[in-house]
């Protein structure tokens, strides 16, 4: 990209960037989140005309008397991102690859964060668990979180997404929007995500590419396994063949969605084909054309 392209590309990142902090700022999505951007403040004994809702079962049980809980407004969003850089991710099509799609949305989430002065985190993972950055505000933290991300010259084989987010456990201390950017072609990541999302609330961003489901019609094509080695014959002029890949690939998308509703996990799907800015500022911002309501978590289609 020459000159000109990137000054081009740094004003697209800056305005989309602010955009998206307004979503993420006044958008409808936090009232989306649980908790409303309140915070757990501890509890006090059950007064006439409190919202049953609001006991807290498990004090009530041991003192033997109702208590309910007391929630303080929320001052800041921390953010903390699961960024994969897994050799799958390196996909995609002759102009854009996944990893492209994961680098531009850390930009722009990292960037909005800056704009709200709020705290940002990051741990970036392969087949093992790179740097882990506590969340913290700042221009030189916000650089040094995306020049990892970005420079990382070594990529081991395999992905370690659940321990990766076995990690984001760990480190925070207290309520944050957890952001985990990937293809999900891993597995055994369910447990840590179930934990996860039990004490903050998670947004997944899952990366597409048009030809998880459209195949060009170029006769037998041989597909190499990113991750494997593994290389593959696929009959891609044929019609039948066309068919299963798209009937296997749009299911197994459907499951990751109901899986990521089912552990109450909101789920955003990525086309690396569509504007990444405008992506993520349409689901902020509330403004969803298709929307899947869960637990007061809205997901998207896209």
């Amino acid at each position: 990209m020459n000159i000109a392209g990137i000054s081009e590309k740094a004003r697209y990142l800056k305005l989309a960037a602010f955009n998206l902090s307004e979503g993420m700022r006044t958008g409808s999505f936090r009232s989306c989140f649980r908790g409303q951007g309140m915070e757990f403040d501890g509890v006090r004994d059950y007064e006439a005309g409190d919202d049953i809702r609001s006991i807290d079962w498990n004090v009530t049980a041991r003192s033997g008397r109702p208590f309910v809980k007391l929630y303080r407004e929320e001052r800041e969003l921390t953010v903390f991102l699961v960024v994969d850089d897994s050799l799958s991710m390196t996909t995609g099509t002759a102009e854009r690859s996944r990893k492209d799609a994961a680098l531009e949305s850390s930009a722009l989430l990292a960037f909005a964060c800056e704009y709200n002065a709020s705290p940002l985190g990051s741990v970036v993972f392969d087949g093992s668990v790179g740097r882990l950055f506590k969340p913290r505000t700042g221009r030189d933290h916000l650089l040094a979180l995306l020049s990892d991300l970005e420079r990382r010259s070594r990529t081991v084989p395999g992905s370690a997404l659940a321990a990766a987010i076995g990690g984001a456990s760990r480190v925070l201390r207290s309520r944050a929007l957890v952001v985990i950017i990937s293809d999900f072609r891993a597995a055994g990541y369910e447990k840590e995500l179930g934990i996860l999302s039990r004490r903050h609330d998670v947004l997944a961003i899952r990366i597409t590419a048009v030809c998880d489901t459209q195949l060009p019609s170029a006769g037998f094509l041989s597909f190499r396994d990113p991750e494997s080695a593994i290389v593959r014959d696929f009959p891609t002029s044929s019609s039948s063949f066309k068919l299963y890949w798209e009937r296997e690939n749009r299911e197994a998308l459907a499951r990751w969605e109901q899986r990521c509703l089912r552990l109450g996990v909101s789920p955003l799907v990525l086309p690396i084909e569509q504007d990444t800015g405008m992506v993520l500022t349409r689901f902020f911002s509330g403004r969803r054309s298709h929307g899947m309501q869960h637990h007061g978590i809205a997901g998207d289609h896209v």
